[in-house]
């Protein structure tokens, strides 16, 4: 086996220093994965008419959040000099307001789907390898946005249009397809806002192929499991080895949680799926996936419809900037050392795990995936 970066055992840290800690300890973090429960919920003058912004005031007051009224639409009050200071700030607070004409266009978004679009952006979630931290600009506030009715409308013309599954032979059965997770883990937000539920049924009651995919880390699912899904949801559960999920994933739902929850909505008649995210080669990684795989295979009920996809860890130059701003003692492998630097046509980079250890890993992820969950489609690996 070639040498290959990994995760080096957990040395002792107080809590003060402690990631994993620290990340419990946040208001709106929680150790057992349990919905959203901001401190702050910021509710601008656009939003306020809409009926979305007064459901989630009105639940996050319930539980003990203040809610502020600002006087326009922009969000302030939450910058800090201290990343630290700024980061504790933004996560536990909610931002309800509406999409820009700008940012209800869907976008194409492969290889997972033919187009994105967006219910919120930001993430409650606090884990330490964040794509959003390279993707999202200032604080790592989440953003509602209340104005549901008006982005759903953006997307029955683009039926068809797609490159991903509009138009590829094996996966033309899924139609023209909506990734709803692209900036935010929906799931986290459902119990304050009931948008999920809201745009599942909106999925399910078309008569044309729209059809809609997100992931989650997140396990309450009863909104879902009641929601009328017509069949046209795919569910992915953002899933990995053990040690990473209780590692790097604070705020999240644990891992058997979220295999659990697969289950329920397969058996509720979704179309479910794994999102293995990031694959870092962790000690005996080997093992770790296949007991995961094996995991999830025997949480699941006979003849469910099920995908994989295969996501590998990476980070660009900026990502890693913030996120040791967010997490200077993280255990997380982001030495570009022992990376290989790959640029886009912008000249843009990220570092990747070299070659001869991507090609190790995946033949045995995908080995694992085929044998353990042998009706599953295996949709990429990247």
């Amino acid at each position: 086996m070639p040498d290959a970066p990994h995760i080096a055992p957990s040395r002792t840290r107080s809590p003060r220093e402690d990631p994993d800690t620290l990340a419990r300890t946040l208001p709106g973090g929680h150790e057992d994965g349990r919905p959203f429960r901001p401190r702050r919920v910021l509710l601008t003058r656009a939003a306020r008419d809409w009926p979305m912004a007064g459901r989630v005031a009105e639940r996050a007051a319930a539980m003990g959040a203040e809610i502020v009224e600002l006087a326009g639409d922009r969000i302030t009050g939450l910058k800090d000099d201290d990343p630290r200071t700024e980061y504790r700030r933004a996560k536990s607070t909610l931002a309800v307001t509406v999409a820009s004409a700008g940012a209800m266009r869907p976008q194409p978004i492969p290889p997972s789907a033919d187009w994105r679009f967006d219910l919120a952006t930001g993430c409650p979630a606090h884990c330490q390898y964040c794509y959003l931290a390279g993707s999202l600009k200032g604080p790592p506030v989440t953003r509602l946005f209340v104005n549901l009715p008006e982005i759903l409308e953006h997307l029955p013309p683009l039926s068809g249009q797609g490159r991903i599954t509009s138009t590829n032979a094996d996966r033309a059965g899924e139609g023209t397809t909506f990734e709803a997770s692209c900036y935010t883990d929906p799931l986290a937000l459902e119990p304050l806002s009931g948008c999920l539920s809201e745009t599942i049924s909106w999925f399910g009651e078309r008569s044309d192929d729209l059809s809609l995919r997100f992931t989650t880390k997140f396990a309450e699912t009863a909104s879902l499991e009641a929601a009328v899904h017509g069949g046209r949801t795919r569910v992915r559960l953002s899933v990995n080895a053990e040690e990473i999920t209780r590692r790097f994933e604070g705020g999240t739902a644990p891992l058997a949680a979220r295999l659990a929850a697969m289950g329920r909505l397969a058996r509720a008649g979704y179309k479910v799926g794994l999102t293995v995210a990031p694959i870092m080669p962790v000690e005996d990684w080997e093992g770790a996936y296949d007991r995961l795989f094996a995991a999830a295979s025997a949480a699941l009920p006979a003849g469910a419809d099920v995908t994989v996809e295969l996501i590998t860890h990476r980070f660009t130059p900026g990502s890693r900037d913030v996120l040791l701003g967010w997490y200077p003692a993280t255990g997380l492998e982001m030495d570009p050392a022992v990376r290989t630097v790959k640029r886009n046509k912008f000249g843009g980079r990220k570092y990747v795990y070299p070659a001869p250890l991507m090609r190790e890993m995946r033949a045995t992820l995908e080995g694992q995936a085929a044998a353990r969950l042998p009706g599953a489609q295996l949709l990429y690996w990247t």
